[in-house]
């Protein structure tokens, strides 16, 4: 197992950078403030950048709080990675990892000021410190289980506003690199149609699934999720609140896991009901 670094100051894009440097040395495991990744998931550990205090995010990115080697030592032994990058502010920090964990000597340490510019370091502090934005080296849906109820907007969802247009994808509060190995995610308001259709027509209890709805939840030019609506034809003889109310929760859960965006409100209306012989 080869060890590599990548050292610069806190906020001047090391995260941001590290698919990229990872790819250029063919590394195929990335360890940055406190969880390893492993070809794009992460695969153990806990991030430094959910604690709340300044102390206890360096205890957690250095590996020094009870049983958080241990679990990535163990995650370690099991992925068995060819090469590692492991992200430190000195290298005294990355040295200190790589001991704290097990690991072999660290071969190479590349220096953010290496490759990336002045203006690009201070672009990098100012979304840190003015705007409080982080970056995790993972796509943004592989981040959701990790940090529920810590990012302020997963996903901001994008749709077709026309067969030409469509809206980029965005992250807010902690967000992926430009750089990623899965490239460009595009989902349409098909998709999401055909998750609803398909969850409510398989209930016992709905006879018909009609018109499905998507709309944007705007807040100015931000997109901020999205709702959904759909119309059923039910059978009698069940109690309605609660198989609606079941049923929302299910279409959100879905969506939300499938696609990693917010949904804000799903809205069901009953257009019939059916009564059998």
């Amino acid at each position: 197992m080869d060890v590599i670094a990548l050292v610069g100051p806190s906020g001047t894009g090391k995260s941001h950078r590290a698919l990229l440097v990872a790819h250029e040395h063919q590394a195929d495991a990335i360890i940055d403030d406190g969880i390893l990744i492993k070809d794009g998931k992460i695969i153990a550990g806990h991030s430094a950048k959910h604690e709340k205090s300044k102390i206890m995010a360096v205890r957690r990115a250095i590996f020094i709080l009870p049983g958080h080697a241990e679990e990535v030592r163990t995650a370690l032994q099991e992925v068995k990675p060819h090469r590692i990058l492991i992200l430190g502010t000195s290298e005294n920090m990355v040295h200190k990892i790589a001991k704290i964990l097990e690991l072999p000597p660290i071969e190479t340490i590349v220096h953010i000021q290496d490759i990336a510019t002045k203006a690009e370091m201070e672009t990098a502090y100012h979304y840190r410190i003015k705007e409080g934005k982080h970056i995790i080296p993972v796509p943004t849906i592989e981040l959701k289980p990790h940090f529920s109820g810590y990012l302020i907007d997963p996903i901001q969802s994008f749709f077709k506003k026309s067969r030409t247009k469509r809206r980029r994808l965005g992250e807010k509060s902690i967000v992926r690199p430009v750089f990623s190995y899965y490239g460009k995610l595009v989902i349409d308001d098909s998709a999401i149609k055909e998750i609803v259709s398909r969850l409510v027509g398989e209930k016992n209890f709905v006879t018909k699934v009609g018109h499905v709805k998507v709309r944007h939840v705007m807040e100015g030019d931000e997109d901020r999720g999205i709702e959904v609506s759909c119309e059923v034809v039910l059978s009698y003889g069940k109690h309605i609140p609660t198989l609606i109310s079941q049923t929302q929760q299910k279409i959100k859960e879905a969506i939300e896991y499938m696609t990693g965006m917010v949904v804000q409100q799903v809205n069901i209306m009953v257009k019939a009901l059916y009564v059998g012989a």
